[in-house]
């Protein structure tokens, strides 16, 4: 049996996280064992361990902006050093034959491999644009370190490649899965329309992302509030909450919705659990991610609802969205071509749409797929 150490970079329920927990709990424990090493405590440590997984919290530092200066170098490098030991003590005693590192704003692994004597594989979730110095130097950590790098998407693998630091036989490409059983068309999500005074004749368009500077709440509200005039029967949705110490997000983005004046046609809430009640209730999802979306997982889930997806044409969403197909996309960052998009699909036979997007999740995006594709690169490393 192999010992995996999982390095992660928060313990919420957003995307990536999903996407660790459906990977850890559906190996085959005869073969493998997973050792999750988490941050900080959260809801993802919660779902750990209701799926018997071993899991561990170590304050380790995660690279962000904040750090981005010389005292916040510092304050990184002493952190980094003092928690990676702290893993290693941790461990001691116990073989680890790979290091799954699930974000390129973790690089503790590297200071692992080396004390744990294993194999590191790092997982890419992410296309950084900005600051390009940061890209370039992830880009040569990766590249020298990683014995294997695995992307989401062919988009994040361009992005590496484009690097100059990482060679294309470096890079697999594994998408990732979703479970289609627990997001369904089927699933009961009668308690939303009570519970958000929604009609039943009501047009359902929502969006479904971190709070931050791109996941483009601002496009959608931008794209929708003339649609709101058009249709007095249309309802927009947005859930998603905003990084600890980043709350002032949130609060802009209340004051938008509260400058439009149908806002009472507009339901804001911070991040929820039930996802795939919400994402079957809605009729059409929409990702404005400014920036390209890597391989965004709650795009796997509308679709495997049977919910058509509408986004920007950038990013893994062009791998995932069939345009005219399972969905539409739109000119990038252009809120008024996302409109029409939007005008389009509510005045088509949407859930047709929605239908031919679970068939294709079904076909090429499927959890077993995902699982055994990470199970014949650990064997194989």
């Amino acid at each position: 049996m192999k010992n995996i150490l999982y390095l992660h970079a928060g313990a919420e329920m957003y995307g990536a996280d999903k996407i660790l927990l459906e990977l850890v709990s559906g190996l085959d424990k005869t073969e493998f064992h997973p050792i999750v090493v988490l941050p900080n405590d959260g809801i993802l440590r919660e779902k750990m361990q209701e799926n018997e997984i071993e899991v561990h919290i170590v304050e380790y530092p995660i690279l962000r902006r904040k750090y981005f200066n010389p005292k916040g170098i510092a304050e990184y490098a002493a952190a980094y050093f003092s928690r990676s030991k702290e893993i290693v003590k941790l461990l001691k005693g116990r073989r680890i034959d790979i290091i799954h590192v699930n974000t390129t704003a973790v690089l503790e692994g590297i200071y692992l491999k080396k004390r744990l004597n294993s194999k590191l594989v790092w997982h890419v979730h992410e296309i950084i644009l900005h600051p390009k110095v940061i890209y370039k130097f992830l880009s040569m950590l990766i590249g020298k370190y990683a014995d294997k790098t695995v992307a989401v998407s062919k988009a994040v693998k361009r992005h590496l490649l484009e690097s100059g630091y990482i060679k294309d036989s470096q890079v697999e490409v594994v998408y990732n899965g979703v479970d289609s059983n627990r997001f369904s068309p089927n699933v009961d999500n009668e308690y939303l329309y009570e519970e958000w005074n929604i009609p039943k004749n009501a047009i359902k368009v929502g969006m479904i992302g971190r709070v931050n500077a791109w996941k483009g709440q601002g496009d959608f509200l931008e794209a929708t509030k003339g649609l709101l005039k058009k249709y007095p029967n249309l309802y927009l949705f947005i859930i998603g909450s905003a990084f600890k110490g980043e709350e002032w997000r949130v609060n802009e983005l209340k004051k938008k919705i509260s400058d439009i004046p149908e806002n009472e046609r507009i339901v804001f809430s911070e991040f929820r659990t039930d996802a795939p009640a919400i994402h079957s209730f809605f009729d059409i999802f929409v990702l404005p991610s400014t920036n390209p979306d890597p391989l965004p997982t709650v795009v796997l889930e509308a679709m495997s609802s049977g919910t058509p997806v509408i986004g920007y044409r950038h990013g893994g969403v062009t791998e995932m969205n069939v345009d005219g197909v399972t969905g539409l996309l739109a000119e990038v960052n252009n809120p008024k071509d996302l409109e029409t998009r939007i005008d389009q699909m509510i005045n088509s036979n949407y859930r047709a749409y929605g239908q031919a997007a679970r068939d294709r999740i079904l076909r090429n995006f499927s959890e077993d797929s995902f699982i055994s594709n990470f199970s014949k690169i650990y064997k194989n490393i």
